[in-house]
C-alpha cells in the first residue's frame, strides 16, 4: 500500500482526523510517520477546507524547533490528503504519566521544554490548541520533549466544525475554548498547567464522569491544591500553576515567561524521587446520581423558611450545581469543538460565569410570595447553567433569563422595603 510515493509498512493509530501510518520514503530511505485523512472527510467541512488543511499543515512546517516534530511534506494522493512527519521513538508523555506523579525535576524540565516549542509556535503565528500528554513524544534516550500535532488541531477547531462540538480532550482545554470562544496563545498555557498539575499530583486537574460535568469544572471551579496532594512544592512552582490555571487569559504568562520561570525552579531543584502519592483512579469524582441529589438538597435548603433576620445581616445564598446531561466518557475520542481558526487573535475576554446568586436576607418566616420569588430564581439559574453546558456558549435564551433573574430581584427588593415600611 502507497500514499503519494510513500511506502505504508504499518498503521500506528486512529483519530478524530483520519489515520496515522509508519511508512518509508523510498527517494532517501527515511522512516516517516503518515498523517491522512479522507479528501471526502475535509469536504464536509466547508468548500474550502482541503486548502485549508494544506495551508495549516505548511504553516506547522515552518516551525523548524528541537521540541517540535519536524514536517516533512504534505499532499494529496488517491483520496488523501497527507502529512508526512517525523518518525518518533519512544514514549508519549500520556505513557509517563500513568505509572504516576513524576519526578518533581523531571516534570519541571518536561513542561520547560513544551513551553519552549510553545513559545516558537506562538511567535510565529501557530496556535496548537489540543495540548494534551497524548500529544506529547519522549523521544531518544536523553529525554528530549518533541510537542506533536500543529496544525492538524488548529484545522479542526476551524469555523466549519459542527456548531456546539468540542475540540480535543476536555479536561486539557481552557475555559475559552470550552465556550467556543476565539484563541489565542494564552489558551495553550492553561493547557500547559492541566498537564504540569498532572505530573505533579498524578491526579487530573480537572475531571468527572461525563463532559458536561468536566467542562463546568473547567469554566467555573479551581482544582484542589496541589500543595494538598504533593506537600513541599516550591512557593514559586505553586504561584505559577495557579497563574497557569488562571480563568482569565490576561493573568496567564506567556509561553517565553512560562518557560524562564520552569528554568530557574528547575535549576535550583536538585535530581529528586518522586514524593509517593497515592494515585486515585482517574474517574468520576462526583457521580451523576449524587449530583443530581445535591441539586436537590441545595434547592430544599434555600426554600426552607428560616427565622427572621434583621435586614442588616445578610445571608449569602450558594449557587446550586447544575444538573448535567446524558454521560459522554472523555476517553473515547477527542471531541470536536466551534472556535475560530485565525492563527493570531486579539486578546480573549475573561470567561463569562453564570450570574452569582446576590447575597439577600432569607425570607422571612411564612412569606409565601418571597418564598415564591426565590423559588422561581432557582429554578431559572439551573436552567441558565443547563443552557450553558449543552450548547457551550451563549444561548439566546440565556440573555432572556439573566433579565427575568434581574426582575425577580428587583421585585424582591422592593417587597422586602414595603414589608419593612409596613406599620
Amino acid at each position: 500500500m502507497k500514499v503519494g510515493r510513500y511506502e505504508i509498512l504499518e498503521e500506528l493509530g486512529q483519530g478524530a482526523m483520519g489515520r496515522v501510518y509508519r511508512a518509508r520514503d523510498p527517494l532517501i530511505d527515511r522512516p516517516v510517520a503518515i498523517k491522512t485523512v479522507p479528501i471526502e472527510q475535509l469536504q464536509q467541512e466547508g468548500r474550502d477546507a482541503e486548502a485549508r488543511f494544506l495551508r495549516e499543515a505548511q504553516s506547522a512546517g515552518r516551525l523548524s524547533h528541537p521540541n517540535i516534530v519536524t514536517i516533512y511534506d504534505v499532499g494529496e494522493a488517491d483520496g488523501f490528503a497527507y502529512i508526512a512527519m517525523e518518525f518518533l521513538t519512544g514514549a508519549t508523555l500520556r505513557d509517563v504519566m500513568d505509572k504516576g506523579p513524576m519526578p518533581l525535576d523531571l516534570a519541571l524540565e518536561t513542561a520547560q521544554q513544551m513551553a519552549d516549542a510553545l513559545a516558537f509556535a506562538h511567535t510565529h503565528g501557530v496556535i496548537h490548541r489540543d495540548v494534551k500528554p497524548a500529544n506529547v513524544m519522549i523521544s531518544g534516550g536523553q529525554g528530549r520533549v518533541k510537542l506533536t500535532d500543529f496544525g492538524i488541531a488548529h484545522l479542526a477547531n476551524s469555523d466549519h466544525t459542527q456548531a456546539g462540538q468540542m475540540l480535543g480532550s476536555p479536561r486539557y482545554m481552557s475555559p475559552e475554548q470550552a465556550m467556543g470562544r476565539e484563541l489565542d496563545g494564552r489558551s495553550d498555557m492553561f493547557s500547559l498547567g492541566a498537564v504540569l498539575y498532572e505530573m505533579l499530583t498524578g491526579r487530573y486537574a480537572f475531571d468527572g464522569d461525563n463532559l458536561p460535568v468536566i467542562v463546568y469544572r473547567v469554566i467555573h471551579d479551581a482544582p484542589v491544591a496541589a500543595a494538598t496532594l504533593r506537600p513541599n512544592l516550591p512557593e514559586a512552582l505553586r504561584e505559577l500553576l495557579d497563574r497557569l490555571l488562571s480563568k482569565d487569559p490576561v493573568a496567564r504568562p506567556d509561553a517565553r515567561a512560562a518557560s524562564e520561570m520552569l528554568e530557574a525552579l528547575h535549576a535550583g531543584i536538585p535530581p529528586v524521587a518522586a514524593v509517593p502519592v497515592p494515585r486515585s483512579p482517574l474517574r468520576p469524582l462526583v457521580p451523576f446520581v449524587m449530583l443530581s441529589l445535591l441539586v436537590v438538597a441545595i434547592a430544599i435548603l434555600l426554600l426552607r423558611p428560616q427565622p427572621a433576620e434583621p435586614p442588616s445581616r445578610p445571608v449569602a445564598v450558594p449557587l446550586p450545581v447544575p444538573a448535567v446531561s446524558p454521560e459522554r466518557k472523555e476517553n473515547v475520542a477527542p471531541v470536536a469543538v466551534q472556535p475560530a481558526t485565525r492563527e493570531s487573535a486579539p486578546p480573549v475576554p475573561a470567561p463569562v460565569a453564570p450570574r452569582p446568586l446576590a447575597a439577600q436576607s432569607a425570607p422571612p418566616a411564612g412569606d409565601a410570595y418571597l418564598a415564591g420569588l426565590d423559588k422561581k430564581a432557582v429554578e431559572l439559574r439551573i436552567r441558565r447553567t443547563e443552557l450553558l453546558l449543552e450548547y457551550t456558549e451563549q444561548h439566546p435564551d440565556v440573555a432572556q433569563i439573566d433579565r427575568q433573574l434581574e426582575q425577580l430581584g428587583e421585585e424582591r427588593r422592593r417587597h422586602l422595603r414595603q414589608r419593612r415600611t409596613a406599620p
